[in-house]
């Protein structure tokens, strides 16, 4: 079958809208879906500085969200018309994946960055009978139709904009997942999230979500508002003494805080901002040696290493699922987002984003959804047993 891709050929140029080939079906294990929508995530651009590790000319997109076309063989678990979201790819065999985490997959950076599967990557071609790279992230989807391993692919309600849902798959697993998964965040625990973009802010509507109370940094003051807008606690980051402001709005310091941004300095303000015995996630790639400051650590205060979202893409897009659909989690269209329809109108948007322009997610809380939250963030405290006569 014949159909259009987003290409990109070299580090240097743009991306393509191309004619490609998929000389064959499913494979057993597989599934053939028809792309309704996908993200643009900053990874996506970030090959061209993989210094040469992320072959190439490859079709990228890992956010997609589509229709199941096509199956191979009865133990995929799913059927034609099923709507999906599609996450990354995983062997399903080592330690990680066997226990449940296939996020920390033994093969994460071989399947999904450096190379994807090498069995049936031949049936993959450009129109003129060129190779391209195995799948992205197991997926592809920059393309009107992605070949995925049926394990990448968790079926959602039809009932939801299918379009949108892609980045459910990755920015939203992981800053949503960081809090519901890694953090396991509930009512009453304070959650400080570094950095109000696409995954800080889906971090942000997690922890509403869930009961807890969210504390959004960012130095961009429309981010901020947006933020504040989902009843998040907006902080300026570079408000004077930001730890200590933290720990005022936190009855103490945050129980849970989470670097979006890979900023060293914020790091070590997040650190700082926490109570004792809390806990620091990061999820932003560090391209540098992270120095921490004298005391960061102190009182049992512990940094995470970087997270995925904890979990695999199953065990969180039926929780994000009904997130959505109970509206705890909105969802408005965003411009731009690549879609299978759009990709002729989409060209200026792809040569944008060759110039490190990362367009937002496909999925945006809506603004006018604002939970009912005391305007004061308190944590609980037990009460005070009756003393013995």
């Amino acid at each position: 079958m014949r159909f259009g891709a987003a290409v990109l050929r070299s580090y240097e140029d743009p991306f393509t809208v191309e004619e490609v080939r998929l000389d064959a079906g499913p494979a057993e294990g597989e599934v053939l879906v028809r792309i309704a929508g996908c993200g643009m995530c900053r990874t996506d651009l970030a090959v061209r500085r993989s210094a040469g590790r992320s072959p190439l000319p490859a079709v990228l997109g890992h956010e997609g969200a589509g229709v199941v076309v096509g199956t191979g063989g009865p133990d995929t678990g799913l059927s034609p018309g099923d709507h999906v979201v599609i996450g990354f790819d995983s062997c399903g065999h080592c330690r990680g994946c066997l226990g449940g985490n296939p996020a920390y997959c033994d093969r994460f950076a071989e399947l999904n960055l450096f190379g994807g599967r090498p069995e049936h990557a031949g049936r993959f071609t450009d129109a003129a009978g060129g190779a391209l790279a195995p799948r992205w992230f197991g997926q592809s989807a920059f393309a009107a139709y992605a070949m995925v391993p049926a394990r990448n692919a968790v079926r959602v309600d039809p009932s939801l904009p299918l379009e949108l849902l892609g980045p459910l798959g990755c920015g939203f697993l992981t800053g949503a997942g960081a809090v519901l998964n890694s953090f396991g965040a509930g009512p009453g625990d304070t959650v400080a999230v570094f950095g109000a973009g696409a995954v800080g802010l889906a971090a942000v509507m997690a922890a509403t979500a869930a009961g807890a109370v969210a504390v959004a940094v960012d130095r961009h003051p429309e981010r901020l508002a947006f933020a504040e807008k989902l009843n998040a606690v907006p902080v300026h980051a570079a408000s004077a003494g930001l730890p200590d402001r933290i720990r005022r709005l936190t009855d103490g310091g945050a129980q849970y805080a989470l670097d979006t941004t890979g900023s060293g300095r914020l790091i070590n303000d997040a650190l700082r901002a926490l109570r004792p015995l809390g806990h620091l996630g990061l999820v932003a790639r560090l391209h540098t040696a992270l120095a921490l400051e004298p005391g960061t650590l102190d009182r049992g205060r512990r940094g995470l290493p970087h997270l995925r979202g904890g979990r695999g893409a199953g065990a969180a897009h039926p929780t994000a699922d009904r997130a959505v659909a109970g509206r705890a989690v909105p969802l408005r269209p965003a411009d731009p987002y690549v879609s299978a329809r759009r990709h002729q109108r989409g060209r200026t948007r792809l040569r944008g984003g060759a110039r490190g322009e990362a367009g937002p997610h496909s999925v945006r809380p809506r603004p006018s959804v604002r939970p009912t939250r005391p305007p004061y963030p308190v944590r609980p405290r037990r009460a005070t047993p009756p003393a013995h006569p």
